[in-house]
Protein backbone atom coordinates (compact mmCIF):
# COMPACT_ATOMS: atom_id res chain seq x y z
CA UNK A 1 0.00 0.00 0.00
CA UNK A 2 1.28 3.54 -0.94
CA UNK A 3 2.62 5.31 1.96
CA UNK A 4 1.97 8.93 0.56
CA UNK A 5 -1.39 10.42 -0.25
CA UNK A 6 -2.54 13.43 -1.93
CA UNK A 7 -3.59 15.03 2.06
CA UNK A 8 -0.40 14.52 3.23
CA UNK A 9 1.30 15.79 0.61
CA UNK A 10 -0.98 18.89 0.51
CA UNK A 11 0.06 19.59 4.77
CA UNK A 12 4.18 19.05 3.60
CA UNK A 13 3.54 21.43 0.78
CA UNK A 14 1.74 23.99 2.93
CA UNK A 15 4.74 23.49 5.58
CA UNK A 16 6.95 24.41 2.89
CA UNK A 17 5.36 27.54 1.34
CA UNK A 18 4.43 29.28 4.92
CA UNK A 19 7.39 28.23 6.96
CA UNK A 20 5.93 26.75 10.16
CA UNK A 21 3.76 23.97 11.53
CA UNK A 22 1.81 26.53 12.90
CA UNK A 23 1.21 28.81 9.98
CA UNK A 24 0.21 25.62 7.95
CA UNK A 25 -2.07 24.50 10.35
CA UNK A 26 -3.85 28.40 10.36
CA UNK A 27 -3.76 27.99 6.33
CA UNK A 28 -5.34 24.38 6.38
CA UNK A 29 -8.01 25.23 9.26
CA UNK A 30 -6.30 22.37 11.62
CA UNK A 31 -4.77 22.41 14.90
CA UNK A 32 -1.19 22.53 14.72
CA UNK A 33 -0.50 19.38 17.06
CA UNK A 34 -2.87 17.53 13.52
CA UNK A 35 -0.03 18.90 11.79
CA UNK A 36 2.52 17.82 13.42
CA UNK A 37 1.36 14.06 14.16
CA UNK A 38 0.69 13.65 10.04
CA UNK A 39 4.36 15.18 9.31
CA UNK A 40 6.04 12.91 12.00
CA UNK A 41 3.37 10.07 11.10
CA UNK A 42 4.38 10.24 7.19
CA UNK A 43 7.90 10.42 8.27
CA UNK A 44 7.91 7.07 10.65
CA UNK A 45 6.11 5.21 7.54
CA UNK A 46 8.64 6.12 5.23
CA UNK A 47 11.46 6.04 7.16
CA UNK A 48 13.30 9.21 6.50
CA UNK A 49 13.22 13.04 7.45
CA UNK A 50 11.19 15.47 5.14
CA UNK A 51 11.98 18.74 7.78
CA UNK A 52 14.83 19.98 9.58
CA UNK A 53 13.52 21.74 12.65
CA UNK A 54 15.05 24.73 13.80
CA UNK A 55 12.80 25.94 16.95
CA UNK A 56 9.04 26.72 15.27
CA UNK A 57 10.93 27.12 11.89
CA UNK A 58 11.49 24.25 9.83
CA UNK A 59 13.53 23.42 6.07
CA UNK A 60 12.59 20.78 3.53
CA UNK A 61 15.31 17.93 3.87
CA UNK A 62 16.71 16.95 0.32
CA UNK A 63 14.14 14.02 0.75
CA UNK A 64 11.09 16.47 1.30
CA UNK A 65 12.11 18.92 -1.99
CA UNK A 66 12.47 15.98 -4.22
CA UNK A 67 9.37 14.62 -2.84
CA UNK A 68 7.52 17.95 -3.54
CA UNK A 69 8.79 17.96 -6.54
CA UNK A 70 6.56 15.45 -7.98
CA UNK A 71 4.01 16.10 -5.23
CA UNK A 72 3.15 19.53 -6.02
CA UNK A 73 2.11 18.15 -9.72
CA UNK A 74 0.20 15.42 -8.65
CA UNK A 75 -1.86 18.10 -6.07
CA UNK A 76 -2.59 20.27 -9.39
CA UNK A 77 -3.75 17.19 -11.40
CA UNK A 78 -5.98 15.80 -8.83
CA UNK A 79 -7.79 19.60 -8.35
CA UNK A 80 -7.99 19.62 -11.42
CA UNK A 81 -9.92 15.89 -11.63
CA UNK A 82 -12.01 17.02 -8.96
CA UNK A 83 -12.80 20.29 -10.67
CA UNK A 84 -13.85 19.09 -14.32
CA UNK A 85 -16.25 16.09 -12.31
CA UNK A 86 -17.76 18.61 -10.53
CA UNK A 87 -17.77 21.05 -13.93
CA UNK A 88 -19.68 18.17 -15.75
CA UNK A 89 -22.11 17.49 -12.97
CA UNK A 90 -23.26 21.32 -12.31
CA UNK A 91 -21.26 23.87 -13.90
CA UNK A 92 -19.71 24.72 -11.53
CA UNK A 93 -16.09 24.25 -10.53
CA UNK A 94 -15.00 22.44 -6.64
CA UNK A 95 -12.79 25.33 -6.13
CA UNK A 96 -11.76 28.85 -7.58
CA UNK A 97 -8.45 29.83 -6.81
CA UNK A 98 -7.94 34.21 -6.46
CA UNK A 99 -5.09 35.35 -6.50
CA UNK A 100 -4.54 39.28 -6.07
CA UNK A 101 -1.51 41.65 -6.02
CA UNK A 102 -0.23 42.39 -2.13
CA UNK A 103 -0.88 46.26 -2.89
CA UNK A 104 -4.60 45.78 -2.39
CA UNK A 105 -5.76 44.26 0.44
CA UNK A 106 -8.07 40.63 0.70
CA UNK A 107 -10.97 43.03 2.75
CA UNK A 108 -11.51 45.07 -0.75
CA UNK A 109 -13.14 41.97 -2.22
CA UNK A 110 -15.36 41.39 0.97
CA UNK A 111 -18.69 42.67 -1.00
CA UNK A 112 -17.40 40.16 -3.64
CA UNK A 113 -16.99 36.98 -1.65
CA UNK A 114 -20.75 38.18 0.09
CA UNK A 115 -22.18 38.18 -3.22
CA UNK A 116 -20.58 34.32 -4.17
CA UNK A 117 -21.67 32.90 -1.39
CA UNK A 118 -25.21 34.20 -1.36
CA UNK A 119 -25.76 32.03 -4.75
CA UNK A 120 -24.52 28.87 -2.42
CA UNK A 121 -23.56 27.08 -5.18
CA UNK A 122 -20.72 24.94 -3.44
CA UNK A 123 -17.88 26.13 -5.05
CA UNK A 124 -15.04 26.57 -2.53
CA UNK A 125 -12.95 30.11 -2.75
CA UNK A 126 -10.14 30.41 -1.50
CA UNK A 127 -7.87 33.96 -1.88
CA UNK A 128 -4.02 34.23 -1.63
CA UNK A 129 -1.53 37.31 -2.04
CA UNK A 130 1.43 37.78 -3.99
CA UNK A 131 3.85 40.87 -4.71
CA UNK A 132 5.12 41.80 -8.34
CA UNK A 133 5.81 38.67 -10.55
CA UNK A 134 5.06 36.41 -7.71
CA UNK A 135 1.00 37.28 -8.73
CA UNK A 136 1.69 36.34 -12.54
CA UNK A 137 3.55 33.46 -11.73
CA UNK A 138 0.73 31.72 -9.96
CA UNK A 139 -1.50 31.42 -12.88
CA UNK A 140 1.17 30.46 -15.26
CA UNK A 141 2.04 27.43 -12.93
CA UNK A 142 -1.50 27.02 -12.66
CA UNK A 143 -1.62 27.71 -8.40
CA UNK A 144 -4.47 30.28 -9.84
CA UNK A 145 -7.37 30.53 -11.46
CA UNK A 146 -7.81 34.44 -11.20
CA UNK A 147 -5.50 36.61 -10.91
CA UNK A 148 -5.36 40.92 -9.87
CA UNK A 149 -1.82 41.58 -10.85
CA UNK A 150 0.32 44.70 -11.22
CA UNK A 151 2.48 45.22 -14.30
CA UNK A 152 2.39 43.27 -17.77
CA UNK A 153 1.91 39.60 -17.92
CA UNK A 154 4.50 37.14 -18.83
CA UNK A 155 4.59 36.18 -23.03
CA UNK A 156 3.62 33.20 -24.00
CA UNK A 157 -0.21 33.42 -24.19
CA UNK A 158 -2.97 30.69 -22.54
CA UNK A 159 -4.50 33.19 -20.36
CA UNK A 160 -6.38 36.78 -21.36
CA UNK A 161 -6.14 40.16 -19.36
CA UNK A 162 -7.99 43.12 -19.34
CA UNK A 163 -6.92 46.63 -17.28
CA UNK A 164 -9.00 47.17 -13.96
CA UNK A 165 -7.03 50.36 -12.79
CA UNK A 166 -3.92 52.65 -12.83
CA UNK A 167 -2.00 53.39 -9.16
CA UNK A 168 0.26 56.92 -9.66
CA UNK A 169 3.23 56.49 -7.65
CA UNK A 170 5.10 59.67 -5.75
CA UNK A 171 8.65 59.78 -4.30
CA UNK A 172 8.81 60.39 -1.04
CA UNK A 173 10.69 60.41 2.41
CA UNK A 174 10.44 61.98 5.90
CA UNK A 175 10.86 65.89 6.23
CA UNK A 176 14.20 65.50 7.87
CA UNK A 177 15.63 62.94 5.21
CA UNK A 178 18.73 64.40 3.65
CA UNK A 179 17.11 64.07 0.21
CA UNK A 180 14.58 66.76 1.46
CA UNK A 181 17.42 69.10 2.15
CA UNK A 182 17.91 69.54 -1.94
CA UNK A 183 15.39 71.29 -3.14
CA UNK A 184 16.26 70.50 -6.61
CA UNK A 185 14.89 67.12 -8.76
CA UNK A 186 17.02 64.37 -7.97
CA UNK A 187 18.87 62.50 -10.02
CA UNK A 188 20.54 58.98 -9.75
CA UNK A 189 23.77 60.23 -8.15
CA UNK A 190 21.58 61.67 -5.27
CA UNK A 191 19.69 58.42 -5.08
CA UNK A 192 22.42 56.04 -4.78
CA UNK A 193 23.70 57.63 -2.11
CA UNK A 194 20.99 56.71 0.30
CA UNK A 195 18.63 53.19 0.96
CA UNK A 196 15.91 52.26 -0.65
CA UNK A 197 12.86 50.82 0.59
CA UNK A 198 11.74 47.99 -2.37
CA UNK A 199 8.67 45.03 -1.82
CA UNK A 200 10.40 41.85 -2.33
CA UNK A 201 9.29 39.91 -5.44
CA UNK A 202 7.21 36.87 -4.32
CA UNK A 203 8.40 35.16 -7.77
CA UNK A 204 9.59 31.34 -6.95
CA UNK A 205 10.89 30.36 -10.29
CA UNK A 206 10.45 33.37 -12.26
CA UNK A 207 13.32 36.26 -12.34
CA UNK A 208 12.85 39.13 -9.78
CA UNK A 209 11.20 41.85 -10.84
CA UNK A 210 12.18 45.15 -9.01
CA UNK A 211 10.64 49.14 -9.75
CA UNK A 212 12.09 52.35 -9.61
CA UNK A 213 15.48 50.41 -8.38
CA UNK A 214 18.90 51.07 -9.61
CA UNK A 215 21.64 49.22 -9.80
CA UNK A 216 23.81 48.48 -7.09
CA UNK A 217 21.25 50.62 -4.90
CA UNK A 218 21.19 49.91 -1.12
CA UNK A 219 18.12 48.24 -0.12
CA UNK A 220 16.65 47.08 2.63
CA UNK A 221 13.97 44.43 1.07
CA UNK A 222 10.43 44.46 2.55
CA UNK A 223 7.44 41.82 2.34
CA UNK A 224 4.51 44.09 1.66
CA UNK A 225 3.22 47.73 0.57
CA UNK A 226 2.05 48.10 3.65
CA UNK A 227 5.73 47.32 5.12
CA UNK A 228 7.26 49.63 3.14
CA UNK A 229 5.13 52.74 3.48
CA UNK A 230 5.79 52.09 7.40
CA UNK A 231 9.51 51.62 6.72
CA UNK A 232 9.23 54.87 4.94
CA UNK A 233 7.69 56.96 7.24
CA UNK A 234 9.93 55.53 10.04
CA UNK A 235 12.69 57.49 8.36
CA UNK A 236 14.52 54.40 7.42
CA UNK A 237 14.84 55.00 3.28
CA UNK A 238 13.35 56.40 0.36
CA UNK A 239 11.23 55.11 -2.76
CA UNK A 240 7.97 55.49 -4.61
CA UNK A 241 4.48 55.11 -2.76
CA UNK A 242 1.29 54.83 -4.43
CA UNK A 243 -0.28 58.25 -4.12
CA UNK A 244 -3.36 57.30 -3.19
CA UNK A 245 -2.01 54.76 -0.34
CA UNK A 246 -0.12 57.93 1.18
CA UNK A 247 -2.24 60.88 0.89
CA UNK A 248 -3.17 61.74 4.59
CA UNK A 249 0.98 61.04 5.32
CA UNK A 250 1.68 64.02 2.55
CA UNK A 251 -0.90 66.45 3.67
CA UNK A 252 0.22 65.87 7.63
CA UNK A 253 3.56 66.10 6.85
CA UNK A 254 4.44 62.65 7.81
CA UNK A 255 6.02 62.46 4.29
CA UNK A 256 7.02 64.75 1.41
CA UNK A 257 7.44 64.51 -2.60
CA UNK A 258 9.95 64.87 -3.98
CA UNK A 259 10.41 65.52 -7.77
CA UNK A 260 12.70 62.80 -9.34
CA UNK A 261 14.75 63.13 -12.86
CA UNK A 262 13.09 60.31 -14.12
CA UNK A 263 9.48 59.82 -12.42
CA UNK A 264 7.93 56.20 -12.19
CA UNK A 265 5.24 55.81 -14.81
CA UNK A 266 1.86 54.82 -13.23
CA UNK A 267 1.61 50.91 -12.65
CA UNK A 268 -1.82 49.13 -14.51
CA UNK A 269 -3.13 46.34 -12.95
CA UNK A 270 -4.73 43.58 -14.40
CA UNK A 271 -7.53 41.21 -14.52
CA UNK A 272 -6.47 37.63 -15.76
CA UNK A 273 -7.59 34.27 -15.77
CA UNK A 274 -6.58 31.15 -17.87
CA UNK A 275 -8.55 30.37 -21.02
CA UNK A 276 -7.88 26.58 -20.73
CA UNK A 277 -10.91 26.08 -18.30
CA UNK A 278 -14.29 28.27 -17.91
CA UNK A 279 -16.67 27.07 -15.46
CA UNK A 280 -20.08 28.96 -13.96
CA UNK A 281 -18.03 30.12 -11.12
CA UNK A 282 -15.12 31.48 -13.10
CA UNK A 283 -17.05 33.45 -15.33
CA UNK A 284 -18.91 35.31 -12.21
CA UNK A 285 -15.83 36.03 -10.91
CA UNK A 286 -14.32 37.47 -14.32
CA UNK A 287 -18.22 39.52 -15.15
CA UNK A 288 -18.15 40.95 -11.24
CA UNK A 289 -13.95 41.94 -11.38
CA UNK A 290 -14.44 43.33 -14.93
CA UNK A 291 -14.41 46.61 -13.03
CA UNK A 292 -12.39 50.16 -11.74
CA UNK A 293 -10.66 48.63 -9.02
CA UNK A 294 -8.59 51.30 -7.95
CA UNK A 295 -7.57 53.13 -5.73
CA UNK A 296 -10.87 53.53 -4.41
CA UNK A 297 -10.00 50.31 -2.32
CA UNK A 298 -6.71 51.22 -1.04
CA UNK A 299 -7.46 51.86 2.75
CA UNK A 300 -4.40 51.38 4.70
Amino acid sequence: MLKLSLEAIEIVDAIARHGSFAAAAERLYKVPSTISYAVSKLEDQLGLALFVRNGPRVALTPAGQEMLKEGRWLLAAARQLESRMRQISTGFEAEIRLVHDSLIPTSAFNPDICAFEDMNCGTRLRIGSEALTGTWETLREGRADLIIAAGEGPPGGGYKAVAVGSLEFAFCVTPTHPLARLQRPLVRDDLLEHTAIVVGDGARSSADRTVGLLMGQRRITVPSMQAKIAAQTAGLGHGYLPRACVRADLEQGVLVELQVEQPRPPETFWLAWSTERMGEALKWWIQRLDRPLLPGILPF
